[in-house]
C-alpha cells in the first residue's frame, strides 16, 4: 500500500508529465497555420481614417479595468476605469467618482475584473451595456456603451470570489453571479462566521446571485441561492430551448481547504450547475425564499448631476434547494471543468475540464428528460445529482490538453482553448469530431468570437487570450504584457493573423459589430442638462466661497484659460474644493486640471461636464496649476497660480482673470 508521502510524490510527478505528453501528442509550437505575410497585413489593415469593423472589449484583469480594441487592427482604443482608480481621468479621485468605490468594507481603490458580458436582445448583442465582475471584493459593474463610462457598481453579499459572473439571460432579464470561494455561513443569516478552516465541509457554504436588470439597466439582487461550499468557476445562461436555465461549472468537489492542486484534483468528475432561474424567479415573485440582513451598496452615475451617488441596501432573499426542489441539479463533468458553453442552437452544453482527457458535451434534452424521468445518481444537500451517462450527448477527443473555454462560428463549429497543449482546437457540432487545430503562443486560457457565445456568432475572426508572451515582442524586462493572438477562421483551416500586447490580463472578451455601437456615441454634455449643484455654466457666475475651514472654487475652463486663474486668501490647513466645469462645446476638446501638491490625481474634464478635485495645501507660498491636456496652440499658457497665506492671515479671498 503507498504511503501519503508517495502518492503526493506520483501526484507532483504527473504535473510535468502531463506537459511532456502535450508536446508528445500534440508537437512543439510552430509557424504551422500562419497566413502569408502579405496577405496577413492585408486582412488586418485598416487604413488611416477608417474604422476597425469590431469593438473588442477585454478584461483587465488584475488592472481592475476594462480595455477596448479595434479589430482586425488590434489597435488600443480606450481603456474605460471601471474598479481601479484611474490618474488618467481622475476616476475613483475626483469627488463626483469616488462613490462609485464604495463598499461594505470602505473605500475599495482596486479590483481583479475578469469577465465581460455584452447586453443581449433575443440573444444577441445589442450594443446598450456591457457587464463586468469584480473577483476580488464581490461586485459586478455595468458600463454605459453609449459613453463607455462605468454607469453602476452593484456589491454582491454572502459571497467571495465573485468569478463565474457576470453572465446574462438572453434578454438581459438577469445576470448571473456565484461565489468561487466559498466561506463558512450562519445557517440563518448566512454570516461569514468565526471557524476552524479545517471545519470546510461541515461549515462552508455558496452562493449563486442573480442580479435584476431594469429597464434603464439598473441593478438589484432579486435573490441568491444556498449551495454546497464547491469553487464555482464559470457560468452560461442557455438560449432557444434551454433560456430558462443558467449553468455553472465547479470544482473541489471534495470540498479540501489546503493544497487545493493536489485535494482539490481527485474525485474523477465534479459538477456542472443546472439553475431553471425563471422558476426560481417565479418562486420569489410568488413570496417564496427568506429575506435575510444582507448589507450591500449598490453605486451609480447620476446623469442629471454629472455625479455618483451610493444607496446602502439592507437584505437579500434566499432560496434554498431542499425547500425548493426543482430549482437546482447538478450535472457530472470530469474533471476540474473551468468553461461552461451553450451552443447557438441551445441544445447542448460543453464543459472544459481542465484535467479532463476529453471533452463532454451535454445534451439539454437529455438532461431534461433525465429530470422528468428522476434518473439520478445521488444528491448533494438536497441537489438531484444526474446521471452522466443519461445526460451526455458525446465526448470529443483529442481536444487539447488542458482544455478552457469554447466559443461557436454559427456554422457549425466550435472552438475550444487548450493551455497545456498551447493551441485551438476546432471541432463538428454535428459529428464532434476534431477537424482542425492551431497552435498558439503561448498557452491560452480564454478565446472570443464576435458574438461567439450569443445565438448570431459573426464566424470571421477568433482572439485568443494568451496567457504566456515570452519572445513574441521586444522584451520589457521581467514584467510583460500578454499576447492576444487574431485568427481567420472564414475558411476550413485556421490561419494566424496578427498578434497585440493587451493591457493587464485579460481572462475574457466579448466582440461587436462597430456598426451597433458606434452611432450611439455621446460626443459631449449639453451645459443646459447639466444640473451638478457645483457647476457654473458662465465666466460671469465664477466664484471663491469660503465656509470655515473649506474653500470652494467655481470654476471654468475653456481653450485657453481658466476663470478664475488667480485666487488668493487661501490659507495652510484649508480644504479646498476646485469645481472645474468644461464650457467647451465640441467634441473630443477635453480640459485638464493639476494643482501643485494635490494628493490625488489630476482631473479630465469631458465638454459639458463638472468636475472636483480636493486639495489641502501644507505650506505657505503660491502655487500654480494648470490645463494637462493638450487643448489647443495655446494650451501652454493654460495655467493660474493660488497663493496660500499661514493659517489665521487676514489675506482676504479675492480672485480673477485678466486683472
Amino acid at each position: 500500500m503507498q504511503t501519503k508521502k508517495q502518492n503526493k510524490r506520483l501526484l507532483w510527478w504527473s504535473i510535468p508529465l502531463i506537459a511532456v505528453l502535450g508536446i508528445t501528442l500534440y508537437g512543439c509550437p510552430s509557424q504551422q497555420n500562419l497566413a502569408g505575410s502579405s496577405d496577413a497585413a492585408q486582412k488586418v489593415y485598416v487604413a488611416p481614417g477608417e474604422h476597425d469593423e469590431f469593438y473588442g472589449l477585454f478584461s483587465g484583469g488584475y488592472s481592475g479595468q476594462l480595455t477596448t480594441y479595434g479589430l482586425p487592427s488590434g489597435r488600443h482604443l480606450y481603456t474605460i476605469p471601471v474598479f481601479s482608480q484611474a490618474p488618467v481621468s481622475g476616476y475613483g479621485y475626483s469627488e463626483e467618482t469616488k462613490p462609485m468605490l464604495q463598499t461594505t468594507h470602505g473605500f475599495i481603490p482596486w479590483d481583479d475584473a475578469h469577465h465581460p458580458e455584452l447586453s443581449q436582445t433575443d440573444g444577441v448583442p445589442d450594443g446598450r451595456w456591457v457587464f463586468i465582475n469584480a473577483n476580488n471584493t464581490p461586485r459586478v459593474a455595468r458600463i454605459d456603451l453609449g459613453n463607455f463610462q462605468t454607469a453602476e457598481i452593484i456589491e454582491i453579499p454572502n459571497a467571495a470570489g465573485n468569478h463565474a459572473s457576470p453572465f446574462v439571460t438572453v434578454n438581459t432579464e438577469y445576470i448571473s453571479a456565484a461565489t468561487r470561494f466559498s466561506v463558512p455561513m450562519d445557517e440563518n443569516t448566512l454570516e461569514n462566521e468565526d471557524v476552524a478552516i479545517s471545519s470546510y465541509a461541515e461549515n462552508f457554504k455558496g452562493t449563486l446571485s442573480f442580479i435584476k436588470i431594469g429597464e434603464e439597466g439598473e441593478m438589484s439582487i432579486d435573490f441568491q441561492i444556498l449551495v454546497p461550499g464547491f469553487n464555482y468557476d464559470l457560468s452560461h445562461a442557455g438560449k432557444g430551448p434551454s433560456e430558462d436555465w443558467a449553468f455553472f461549472t465547479s470544482y473541489n468537489t471534495e470540498e479540501a481547504h489546503t493544497l487545493l492542486e493536489v485535494n482539490a484534483s481527485r474525485n474523477d468528475k465534479d459538477f456542472i450547475a443546472a439553475v431553471n432561474w425563471r422558476r426560481a424567479a417565479e418562486l420569489v415573485a410568488n413570496g417564496e425564499g427568506r429575506e435575510i440582513p444582507a448589507e450591500h451598496y449598490r453605486n451609480y452615475i447620476d446623469h442629471d448631476e454629472h455625479r455618483a451617488k451610493s444607496e446602502l441596501i439592507e437584505t437579500v432573499t434566499v432560496l434554498d434547494p431542499t425547500e425548493n426542489p426543482g430549482i437546482i441539479y447538478y450535472l457530472p463533468t470530469p474533471k476540474s471543468p473551468h468553461g461552461v458553453d451553450v451552443d447557438p442552437s441551445g441544445r447542448y452544453i460543453v464543459g472544459g475540464g481542465k484535467l479532463s482527457s476529453v471533452l463532454p458535451v451535454h445534451s439539454f434534452e437529455k438532461m431534461i428528460q433525465a429530470i422528468e424521468n428522476e434518473d439520478f445518481e445521488g444528491e448533494v444537500d438536497g441537489i438531484p445529482v444526474l446521471n452522466y451517462d443519461s445526460v451526455i450527448q458525446a465526448e470529443v477527443e483529442n481536444a487539447g490538453i488542458g482544455t478552457l473555454h469554447t466559443e461557436f462560428d454559427g456554422n457549425g463549429y466550435a472552438y475550444t482553448t487548450a493551455f497545456i497543449s498551447s493551441e485551438i482546437v476546432k471541432w463538428s457540432l454535428e459529428t464532434f469530431e476534431v477537424v482542425d487545430r492551431i497552435d498558439t503562443y503561448y498557452s491560452p486560457g480564454h478565446l472570443m468570437i464576435p458574438g461567439g457565445d450569443s445565438r448570431q456568432p459573426a464566424g470571421k475572426y477568433l482572439v485568443a487570450l494568451n496567457k504566456i508572451t515570452k519572445d513574441r515582442y521586444l522584451p520589457t524586462g521581467p514584467e510583460l504584457f500578454h499576447s492576444a493572438q487574431l485568427i481567420d477562421i472564414s475558411g476550413d483551416k485556421m490561419e494566424l493573423l496578427l498578434d497585440f500586447p493587451t493591457d493587464g490580463e485579460p481572462h475574457y472578451a466579448q466582440g461587436i459589430a462597430a456598426d451597433i455601437v458606434k452611432e450611439r456615441q455621446v460626443r459631449f454634455y449639453p451645459l443646459e442638462e447639466n444640473n451638478h449643484p457645483d457647476a457654473v455654466k458662465s465666466e460671469a457666475d465664477t466664484r471663491v466661497v469660503r465656509e470655515g475651514n473649506e474653500v470652494h472654487v467655481y470654476m471654468t475652463t475653456i481653450r485657453s484659460h481658466f476663470a478664475p486663474d488667480n485666487i488668493e486668501g487661501i490659507q495652510v490647513g484649508d480644504k479646498v474644493y476646485f469645481h472645474v466645469t468644461n464650457l467647451e462645446q465640441d467634441w473630443d476638446v477635453p480640459h485638464g486640471f493639476a494643482m501643485l501638491g494635490a494628493q490625488n490625481a489630476e482631473l479630465l474634464v469631458m465638454p459639458g461636464e463638472t468636475r472636483t478635485l480636493t486639495w489641502e495645501p501644507k505650506k505657505v507660498g503660491v502655487f500654480p496649476f494648470y490645463c494637462t491636456d493638450f487643448c489647443s496652440a495655446l494650451h501652454q499658457e493654460m495655467q493660474g497660480y493660488v497663493r496660500v497665506s499661514p493659517s489665521g492671515s487676514d489675506v482676504p479671498i479675492s480672485y480673477g482673470t485678466g486683472d
